[in-house]
């Protein structure tokens, strides 16, 4: 049931990744149930960029390079985990937003559109035993300089995806969803 598969999502990191690889049809249908996402307009501002194999190592030393000439303090351990993490993955997601040329609604719901989207991958995956994990670093504004994005497209993060063997942790919430809500 859809329910418990939100209720048993959660964030699967790069360290908890085996080396089992995520398959091409695997990919397709996080990317098919992403589409599927609403938005209003139907503007579907959501575009993503797959990272497998060699695309991985190079997007890693691009990531740990701009960190180490962009850095207020340079850290060596940020450095070597911005340049690992992403050959842990079986594969890595850039989640883009394509801005209506137009700007026929406020950028915030295309990137709530876009945010759908990723929420409609982590359930497939989650459906499919594949963890995932969306990263947003700060270095995502520099993706223009080793992608190519289109006129008035970003970067919003990656999205992590990686077979596990470790149980996660059970979720749970800090307050029950009577304290966010107002009966009107």
């Amino acid at each position: 049931m859809i329910s418990e598969i939100i209720k048993n999502r959660r964030s699967v990191f790069p360290d908890q990744y085996n080396q089992e690889p995520i398959l091409e049809s695997e990919i397709e249908q996080l990317l098919e149930a992403a589409n599927w996402a609403p938005s209003h307009k139907k503007t579907e501002p959501w575009r993503f960029k797959v990272f497998q194999g060699e695309s991985q190592a190079a997007l890693g030393l691009f990531l740990a390079e701009k960190f180490k000439e962009t850095a207020q303090t340079f850290s060596e351990f940020k450095y070597n985990k911005l340049k690992e993490n992403p050959v842990k993955a079986g594969c890595i997601i850039a989640i883009c937003m394509q801005r209506d040329p137009n700007e026929s609604i406020p950028e915030w719901e295309e990137i709530a559109a876009t945010a759908m989207a990723v929420q409609n991958m982590w359930l497939v995956a989650e459906s499919l035993s594949i963890g995932a994990y969306w990263s947003s670093p700060g270095l995502v504004k520099y993706m223009g300089e080793f992608i190519n994005l289109a006129e008035g497209e970003r970067c919003l993060g990656f999205f992590y995806v990686g077979k596990y063997d470790e149980k996660v942790s059970e979720g749970y919430r800090k307050s029950n969803i009577e304290a966010k809500t107002v009966w009107m």
